[in-house]
């Protein structure tokens, strides 16, 4: 078990996208929940300190860094940019001893618009597949100067969304670039996370466990709610609070030798989802249904 660490993300308390959501909570209201829900670390938030702040908080809780997001805008701004901006969120990866950089191509993305994220999202051109798998190889070849890995993260209403499109980055990139492995995310838009974890388990470097309440899933499609909106109404949860069974999938990951952060995600509103509340439903179903499942 010491192979596999378990973390949960900071969006549950504050939203990088909406700030004013949760806003009241600090980074040490954040991390001391971390600690007593059992965790043993998070991802970097939008909102999070220079690493010497960060660095002694973490310390003081024995918290980790899994990693960080980075929006990729490759096919809009040129190859050259973005590596210019990875090198600036590797080193800051690096002064906090995290282990992925995760990666997400934003040009075209709506996640943060309102537009119906179950049927307007972006498609990228033949050439423009071809700048993306370029540009992440060498983002690739950046992150491991740094000791890092790169895993992109497949996302509702980006280009690299489906199956299908996570195929076609995972056959024209190498492995440097690895896949980060969201139950949520291809839920919501294949309706079918199992898949993926099979077809692409020799490349997965980092996993997020999300939840779906499919009734709510099943009503924002039904009225084409935007990204923002869809969660906001509740359509993530964490584990153990939706319809997805993550036995399956970690028993998938133990069975592949699989080596790293397994973290808690689950974009809600704080005010109507007690941040510590649920974080603590989230341990209580991993202890209860997969450590002890496993045991």
């Amino acid at each position: 078990m010491q192979e596999i660490s378990w973390g949960i993300a900071p969006i549950g308390w504050r939203n990088d996208d909406i700030p004013e959501i949760g806003a009241e909570n600090t980074l040490s209201h954040l991390l001391s929940d971390i600690v007593v829900a059992g965790f043993q670390g998070t991802e970097v938030g939008g909102f999070f300190p220079e690493p010497e702040v960060l660095n002694k908080e973490l310390k003081l809780r024995n918290l980790k860094i899994a990693g960080q997001w980075f929006s990729s805008f490759i096919i809009r701004d040129g190859i050259d940019k973005a590596e210019q901006d990875f090198h600036e969120h590797c080193k800051y990866l690096q002064a906090v001893d995290g282990d992925v950089a995760v990666v997400s191509e934003q040009t075209y993305s709506i996640q943060g618009e309102r537009y119906d994220v179950f049927k307007e999202k972006p498609r990228f051109t033949d050439e423009e597949w071809g700048i993306l798998c370029t540009g992440l190889n060498r983002l690739g070849d950046i992150a491991g100067l740094y000791n890092l890995k790169l895993v992109y993260h497949h996302h509702m209403g980006t280009g690299v969304q489906t199956l299908c499109e996570i195929d076609r980055l995972m056959e024209n990139t190498e492995k440097k670039v690895q896949l980060l492995y969201d139950t949520g995310h291809i839920y919501v838009s294949d309706g079918d996370c199992m898949s993926l974890l099979q077809k692409h388990i020799d490349r997965i470097g980092h996993v997020h466990f999300k939840d779906v309440r499919h009734s709510v899933l099943e009503q924002c499609r039904k009225v084409g709610k935007s990204f923002q909106e869809s969660f906001l109404a509740g359509m993530f949860t964490v584990p153990g609070d939706g319809c997805i069974d993550f036995v399956e999938a970690y028993h998938t990951l133990l069975e592949n030798h699989y080596k790293g952060w397994i973290v808690v995600e689950a974009e809600q509103d704080p005010s109507v989802a007690h941040p510590l509340e649920y974080a603590l439903i989230a341990r209580k179903y991993i202890n209860e249904r997969l450590l002890l499942v496993q045991d």
